[in-house]
């Protein structure tokens, strides 16, 4: 497993070939999801765009005209801080290695993380009491090879990433 460190001005990290695979798919579906799939009658878009003033649809509209394009524009550009980062082969395959974050980069990080956790956890049907432990288990009982365990794996892995920066950013 990767674990963020500080070393002088960069948080650094070495990823495997696997966890390179994931975090390129992972941000690309955020990226796809804002771009060609973006719909608000989608419950994840609800998620990571909420409505402003619940009771005044009219007011929220106004304020999503004038701020929904940059917010827009600053998620995609922070899933593509993870893309930019991530190794990859001389022959445009992905290999393993090492990411070297300024501070910058590692708060863009921080916030695209955040963003695939938040929709992963809607997909998922994660609430704010579950407990993933449990969850897991769960799923992993009713049939281990499913896509929901790989899935839930995907969510925990990146919020230990997402921890792992962010103690190595207050450190």
């Amino acid at each position: 497993m990767s674990m963020f460190r500080r070393q002088g001005d960069r948080y650094v990290a070495t990823f495997a070939v696997d966890e390179v695979r994931v975090l390129r798919k992972v941000a690309s579906e955020v990226v796809g999801l804002l771009t060609d799939g973006f719909d608000h009658g989608d419950p994840v878009v609800g998620r990571l765009f909420p409505e402003v003033y619940p009771d005044d649809a009219a007011g929220s509209a106004e304020f999503r005209r004038y701020t929904e394009g940059d917010l827009k524009t600053a998620k995609i550009d922070q899933a593509g801080a993870i893309l930019a980062a991530l190794p990859d082969g001389e022959t445009g395959g992905e290999t393993g290695g090492e990411v070297r974050l300024d501070a910058e980069a590692a708060e863009a990080w921080l916030r695209a993380l955040n963003d695939a956790r938040l929709a992963m956890g809607v997909r998922l049907e994660i609430k704010d009491g579950t407990d993933l432990g449990e969850e897991l288990d769960d799923a992993v009982a009713e049939d281990p090879t499913s896509s929901r365990v790989f899935q839930l794996s995907v969510y925990a892995y990146l919020g230990y990433l997402q921890e792992s920066l962010l103690n190595a950013l207050i450190d």
